[in-house]
């Protein structure tokens, strides 16, 4: 490992995944200049000029790391000297299990420890374009509001589709919560790809009265609505399904519900009037994405319409779907394991820029990316933390878990995720002594959460 020859690291963005990264490092004995360019620049949705100002919700959400996956991130970053969990516990507010915050309070609480560190200093204004060659060792954590000139020499060096500029997201699903009494798997026309096998989908059958149903759902269903800021315009390429819907009655059922090239086996002389198609999201086959399905629906009614799809009547979310503005990199094709641009090794990138959703997602991700950068620093390696743990699967994910949909079809198809379960490897549990009967499917889902968290903290620890 070269050291960094002036042994500084350059952070750019003082949100919530550039001020972990700069605690971080500095922590670890590096010299960190931090680069905010408010409120030389303002942004569209910040109101203040401070560090890590939560510009959406004020919760965290679940605190409970023994059966939930973003509460294992919490406890894995306060075991690793977290900036953002010391500030967040600091100023909690009543909320039930989550953990929310007071927002000013908190980023005060921030900025006041980023500013009051002796190897950190803050230098106020934008990085036009890319940064200064003689920055050899830099972690860009601009978030979803990437200036335009940093975006632009971004892409310009990564490819033209290697940069997001807004989210148009399916939703995934947990491949255990799949029916598969009712749904077969199938590739269209027996097409084998390049990593195929000519049955990579799983297909769910709908008949007429079903699917006119569900497109009625569509139809009713509420939307969420956005600041001006947020909005984004619809391409033909990722319609949001509700849309689809009001074009023509037949309209989905020629485009992502389209029944030809498939033969249900299960009932093989009759044609489903439509089929929804799941496609595998992550190379672990625990996650499924509804293919085409990116919507505008409100969160609680997306999730009970798209339960009318025979076959996900039980089906459990790792992320629903959504159109909104967001700038984010094809994390899996243009970074390394170590948050490094393989086009340009001195920038390493950190928060929702990778293709991470949520505060604390965004964070994790500074927090690993300032240690490996300090590490860079010294002249020394720096692991990442192991797969089993809630950070290690989360970066796992954004740099090489995810399968690209272009292996069957051509497209691009990674977008941001949340932490959730379904990112980590399998852990075998073992029935109860003395259970007589049947195991209760809830409670053999605590049993594995239970196990899967306790395997986390237990190998964070070395990394910590």
């Amino acid at each position: 490992m070269l050291k960094s020859t002036n042994g500084i690291v350059h952070v750019i963005g003082a949100g919530l995944a550039g001020s972990e990264a700069a605690w971080q490092a500095a922590e670890a004995g590096a010299r960190v200049i931090v680069h905010e360019m408010r409120p030389v620049r303002k942004t569209d949705a910040h109101q203040t000029d401070s560090f890590a100002e939560l510009v959406c919700s004020n919760s965290f959400r679940s605190d409970d790391h023994r059966h939930n996956a973003v509460g294992l991130l919490h406890e894995e970053m306060r075991r690793c000297g977290s900036l953002i969990m010391r500030a967040a516990d600091a100023h909690a507010l009543p909320a039930g299990g989550a953990l929310a915050v007071d927002r000013d309070a908190f980023s005060d609480a921030v900025t006041a420890a980023i500013a009051g560190h002796p190897n950190i200093s803050v230098e106020r204004g934008e990085i036009a374009g890319l940064p200064p060659e003689d920055w050899d060792n830099v972690v860009v954590a601009t978030g979803p509001l990437t200036s335009p000139a940093l975006a632009a020499a971004i892409q310009q060096l990564t490819g033209e589709d290697s940069l997001a500029f807004f989210d148009a997201i399916a939703p995934i699903v947990h491949g255990e919560s799949i029916d598969r009494d009712i749904v077969w798997a199938q590739s269209r026309y027996d097409k084998v790809g390049p990593m195929g096998n000519g049955a990579d989908y799983l297909n769910c059958p709908m008949d007429e009265a079903q699917y006119n149903a569900f497109v009625d759902a569509l139809l009713a269903a509420p939307l969420h609505e956005f600041k001006d800021w947020e909005k984004v315009p619809y391409f033909d390429g990722c319609l949001p399904i509700e849309v689809m819907a009001s074009r023509g009655r037949d309209t989905l059922r020629w485009g992502p519900m389209k029944p030809v090239g498939l033969t249900n086996p299960r009932n093989p002389t009759v044609k489903p009037h439509a089929i929804v198609q799941l496609r595998q999201d992550n190379a672990l086959g625990t996650l499924w994405n509804i293919v085409g399905f990116q919507t505008k629906m409100r969160y609680g009614v997306q999730a009970e319409i798209l339960r009318m799809i025979p076959g996900l009547e039980h089906a459990q979310f790792a992320r629903l779907g959504g159109l909104h503005r967001n700038t984010f990199l094809n994390s899996p094709r243009v970074l390394g394991p170590d948050l490094k641009l393989k086009a340009m090794p001195r920038l390493r990138f950190a928060g929702q820029v990778t293709g991470v959703e949520g505060y604390v997602e965004s964070a994790a991700v500074g927090l690993m990316a300032g240690r490996l950068a300090a590490a860079d620093a010294r002249g020394e390696s720096l692991a990442i933390p192991p797969s089993t743990t809630a950070m290690g699967a989360l970066i796992n994910h954004i740099t090489g878990g995810h399968l690209e949909a272009e292996a069957y079809s051509g497209a691009r198809s990674f977008q941001p995720m949340n932490v959730n379960f379904g990112l980590f490897p399998p852990v075998s549990i073992a029935k109860p002594d003395g259970l007589v009967g049947r195991w209760k499917s809830t409670e053999k889902t605590i049993a594995k959460k239970e196990a899967i968290t306790a395997r986390a903290l237990e190998d964070i620890k070395a990394w910590a």
